[in-house]
């Protein structure tokens, strides 16, 4: 191999691990973001659940308000 080629083939490795680094480093923050979507899904999920339960025992409670009267 000449000079040339063997620089030019050092070249392209360094170039093909600083992408790998850049893609760990943007895989991290993929996952780090799923993550927070994740629990903010679950938040809003519970928040829903809470949500339904107080409108249906405020249905419940207007309904027997309607049987009393």
């Amino acid at each position: 191999m000449q000079e040339n080629d063997l620089q030019a083939l050092m070249s392209r490795f360094e170039a093909l691990i600083e992408r790998v680094e850049q893609l760990k480093r943007q895989n991290a923050l993929l996952v780090a973001q799923e993550r927070s979507w994740r629990e903010e899904r679950a938040h809003l999920i519970e928040k829903n659940e809470i949500a339904k339960r107080k409108i249906e025992s405020m249905i419940l409670r207007l309904k027997a308000l309607e049987q009393d009267s």
